[in-house]
């Protein structure tokens, strides 16, 4: 397989269990592979034995026979010859949630850092929560005032590990009320297009192609036809003018082609009843 075959899959926190479709997601890629071996990644969070323990019962419960478990505490963890042979004989690698600036600065440039872009281009299946899954994007929301409107230094931002290009990733994104960071992000950098995860909900990623799993929305924030910003003109904390954003909400079942930007819905019928006045 390509890297155009490779699928990623980025859910917006929550606990997954409470998430029917998700599960199912990760269930129906389990069946497509004979035997196959789940490594957990555990360096997003600072308790990486309670993750162990957590995504063990998890994954086991939902078939997975092969489940280990890679934790990289230290930088120097990330060049551990062990650790990366676990990487290089899985079939799906999944990040835990935490702190996604600890995947980046502890992995970044390290020997594990590029055997999961090369596993990546060879069509492992990646998936993760929370920090796992802002991680996934070119450019990453490190941290960032949520419920407040759009403005100069309300959201901080550092290099992603780039898996799903050209795109800005946050999660728990309803429930955090995240919509104006993103929208701060986003006019930092109108090439990316901004995904806004809530959680117990997921995109599923492959060939350009992402669709919605999950029990809320999926939110596109594309800055790329926007006519005004007033950014590079504003002071630390003051909000920011932003004309002709486009802004798309997606529940579970529709798509969005990420390289012409268009989204896509169900085909939907009218139902039966409702055809007379309102």
């Amino acid at each position: 397989m390509g890297k155009s075959d490779s699928t990623l899959i980025s859910i917006g926190g929550g606990e997954i269990s409470e998430a029917p479709e998700i599960m199912e997601e990760i269930q129906r890629i389990h069946r497509t592979i004979s035997n196959p071996r789940m490594v957990v990644m555990t360096i997003a969070t600072n308790k990486p034995e309670e993750a162990k323990s957590k995504y063990s019962s998890l994954f086991k419960g939902a078939g997975f026979r092969h489940v280990d478990f890679v934790d990289v505490s230290l930088r120097e963890d990330a060049f551990n010859e062990k650790s990366i042979d676990k990487v290089r004989q899985s079939d799906i690698l999944f990040f835990t949630g935490g702190d996604q600036l600890n995947i980046t600065s502890l992995m970044g440039g390290t020997p594990l850092h590029d055997l999961l872009h090369a596993r990546h281009a060879e069509g492992v299946v990646i998936a993760g929560s929370s920090a796992g899954a802002a991680m996934m994007s070119s450019s990453m929301i490190t941290s960032g005032e949520s419920n407040n409107a759009p403005m100069v230094s309300g959201v901080e931002i550092a290099p992603g590990m780039d898996l799903i290009d050209g795109t800005i990733i946050d999660t728990h994104f309803s429930q955090r009320g995240r919509y104006g960071r993103l929208l701060t992000a986003v006019a930092h950098y109108p090439q990316a297009i901004g995904i806004g995860l809530d959680e117990n909900t997921a995109i599923v990623v492959k060939a350009g192609q992402m669709k919605v799993v999950g029990n809320g929305v999926v939110s596109i924030i594309d800055g790329s036809r926007m006519k005004h910003s007033d950014l590079a003109y504003k002071k630390d904390h003051q909000p920011i003018g932003l004309f002709g954003v486009n802004i798309h909400i997606l529940p579970s079942g529709y798509k969005f082609n990420l390289k012409s930007r268009e989204p896509e819905s169900h085909t939907l019928k009218k139902m039966a009843g409702v055809d007379g006045d309102l």
